[in-house]
């Protein structure tokens, strides 16, 4: 098996920050370096109903992207749980007579990894977006005990955000691979974008993996190469993924490094 824990978990500051773009590139960029990244998404709300089967746009979107095509029975281990009504998983959940448990997301987890070398899980919303009455995403972050990558909005506000849910992660004792700015609208990159990057790299004593500007083109290749050109912080921990070098992006202590903040 590849890297450390078997796969990475892609969460975000927010809903809609792009961890789904997100999940799609790191599988992408790591299937075309030859390791069998997987995607999953454990819990997904707002599924669309295709004949007698459920599915999950965010998952389609990553399969899409890397050029996957799985059977339906797979489908149903990279999402355990899938719900019509587009809000919070517990309440999703409720509405349909149901509970999240994190056991069952683990079974589908460990049958998935025995199957491939790297899985690529993605969150749905933030880190303490409630699951049931007792657990909330963080809980499964640390039940599946995977190195995390954070998502984050480049604009007014994210600093707080941002800090806010490394704080989170490093209490849980979770290692915080880094940040990945995604721009969800066409907005351009400012003053106010660069400082929010160096404050965080800074304050939040995390790398920045790279910041993913507005994109148009959805078409496979072509996000692909996009997600390549823009992402280049993060190709050499991914060229060297499962082997000693890649280890050091994998702490969770407050002396990670602060030294990649400067990306145009």
């Amino acid at each position: 098996m590849a890297g450390s824990g078997s796969g990475l978990f892609i969460t975000g500051t927010d809903t809609g920050v792009g961890k789904t773009v997100i999940s799609a590139a790191v599988v992408s960029l790591l299937r075309v370096r030859g390791i069998d990244a997987f995607p999953m998404k454990p819990v997904q709300t707002g599924c669309l109903r295709h004949g007698k089967e459920w599915t999950a746009p965010d998952l389609e979107f990553c399969l899409r992207m890397a050029g996957l095509k799985v059977s339906q029975a797979e489908k149903r281990l990279m999402m355990p749980y899938g719900f019509k009504k587009a809000c919070s998983p517990h309440l999703a959940a409720a509405l349909e007579h149901r509970r999240i448990g994190i056991s069952s997301i683990q079974n589908s987890f460990r049958i998935l990894r025995r199957r491939h070398d790297l899985m690529i899980v993605e969150g749905a919303g933030g880190l303490l977006v409630p699951l049931n009455e007792r657990n909330t995403m963080l809980d499964l972050m640390k039940a599946l005990a995977l190195p995390v990558i954070l998502v984050a909005r480049p604009g007014l506000g994210t600093i707080n955000h941002t800090l806010l849910s490394l704080g989170e992660l490093r209490w849980a004792g979770l290692p915080v691979a880094g940040v990945i700015f995604n721009e969800t609208k066409k907005r351009g990159w400012g003053l106010i974008e660069r400082d929010n990057m160096a404050v965080i790299a800074r304050r939040g004593r995390v790398r920045i993996l790279g910041r993913l500007p507005f994109i148009s083109d959805w078409e496979s290749p072509s996000f692909r190469s996009f997600c390549e050109r823009h992402l280049h912080p993060m190709i050499p921990w991914l060229n060297s993924f499962g082997r000693e070098e890649s280890r050091p992006y994998l702490s969770n202590k407050r002396k990670q490094s602060s030294g990649h903040a400067s990306i145009s």
